[in-house]
């Protein structure tokens, strides 16, 4: 038997005298301990109840050294993303904490002397601004503004890690690698196999942090981050989610995300899924790449205001973005529809009896009732309150959606 086999079944040995400065464990009667008959229920009782290990100093999150990639068919039962608790996580949303495992997301590590002045010329973000430990939100666009993907890109000690959509991973490396000239210090690498990525939602979220010790990140700005250690592997947590300023990241070793989902599961938080997940995408009015997000549209019809620098230097797209604020040029813009009846993406959406935009996701929301859409509109042809019409048969009622109230135009200089 290993010696950690043994100080778990040893019953001199509390979790108070194991693991003295945890705060969890008041929660967690000694006796509740004390009654696990076995090994296994021991070792789950501890994998279900233990804050991480934060006694390493941080670390830099460098997937290329600390982490090895796995193969896709190697799949633990939560990573099929199916708990058929839909409802459920949706009501923990607004009321309680949920987790959701975002590992299918990309993930790029850009790395090299030049990564900042590289990043800074290839999106709408200004890179330049930003120091260790603070991120934020960066727009790929065409060099006509039309938008490719929305990342969130996180500044590392040696790196800049982006998060991007499931889709565009290999469009985006393949488009960057294509910019690096040859005296450029800079080197693309995609982690998404090398790395897992889970999020955690909801008002209970900071509590939560709290109690695995990592409240020294709540409160902290968004795209802030910093590095923990679990089990002798790297975690890199950073403040908001995908879809909201709200909540916060994780990434992580694939070894290590087995233990974390376990942990954060014990501690209470609802699992979600990836049907679930897409649900609330629309409803908080995350655009989404091949949706609200493509060529059809540019990055300020998105309103993705928080992503883009007006005073910046020259980068891919400026020149029409500046032509779009200066002359007042953006002539459509995306809201939230509460339908009458089910839509399909794609159908014709008009204002007494003129085409005014289009549809472009739809979701039959909590318990199948909460009818719910995103669609682009023509701008001063109707506003908040107003009524529309959605094919044939729907009529949509046009409100402001949360992930867009919080993308407040950048001042000008």
């Amino acid at each position: 038997m290993s010696s950690a086999a043994v100080l778990l079944t040893s019953p001199a040995c509390s979790p108070h005298r194991l693991f003295p400065n945890t705060a969890l464990f008041p929660k967690l009667p000694h006796d509740a301990f004390r009654c696990c008959k076995s090994v296994h229920w021991k070792k789950l009782y501890l994998s279900c109840a233990l804050p991480f290990d934060l006694s390493p100093p941080p670390i830099d999150l460098d997937p290329s050294e600390t982490t090895t990639e796995v193969e896709p068919e190697v799949l633990e039962d939560w990573m099929t993303n199916k708990f058929e608790n839909d409802d459920e996580a949706l009501d923990a949303v607004n009321n309680d904490v949920v987790v959701v495992d975002l590992s299918n997301y990309g993930r790029i590590r850009v790395s090299g002397r030049d990564r900042i002045q590289f990043l800074h010329n290839q999106t709408t973000a200004n890179f330049e601004c930003l120091s260790e430990g603070q991120g934020c939100d960066a727009v790929f666009v065409t060099p006509t503004a039309r938008t490719i993907d929305l990342s969130h890109a996180w500044v590392m000690k040696n790196a800049i890690v982006l998060v991007v959509s499931p889709t565009t991973c290999g469009i985006i490396i393949e488009m960057l690698k294509k910019y690096i000239f040859f005296a450029d210090k800079v080197e693309i690498q995609d982690i998404t196999n090398q790395t897992r990525m889970f999020a955690l939602l909801g008002p209970k979220s900071t509590e939560m942090m709290k109690d695995l010790n990592m409240g020294n990140l709540v409160g902290q700005p968004y795209g802030s981050h910093k590095h923990y250690n679990v089990g002798g592997m790297p975690l890199t947590v950073a403040v908001g989610s995908t879809i909201s300023e709200e909540g916060f990241t994780l990434l992580m070793s694939p070894s290590a995300a087995g233990s974390i989902w376990k942990t954060l599961i014990g501690q209470g938080a609802v699992p979600l899924g990836a049907n679930a997940w897409e649900t609330l995408r629309i409803l908080k009015g995350r655009p989404a790449s091949g949706k609200e997000l493509t060529d059809e549209y540019n990055v300020l019809e998105a309103g993705l205001w928080r992503a883009v620098s007006l005073n910046k230097g020259c980068y891919k797209g400026q020149e029409t973005i500046s032509r779009l604020v200066t002359y007042d040029g953006v002539k459509q813009r995306l809201w939230g529809l509460r339908l009458s009846s089910p839509a399909e993406p794609g159908n014709i959406i008009t204002f007494d009896g003129k085409k005014v935009g289009k549809l472009t996701s739809f979701t039959a929301g909590r318990k199948g009732s909460e009818l719910f859409g995103l669609g682009y509109i023509k701008r001063r042809v109707a506003s908040e309150g107003d009524s529309v019409s959605v094919g044939e048969n729907a009529v949509g009622t046009l409100v402001e959606i949360p992930f867009l109230r919080e993308q407040l135009p950048p001042p000008k200089t």
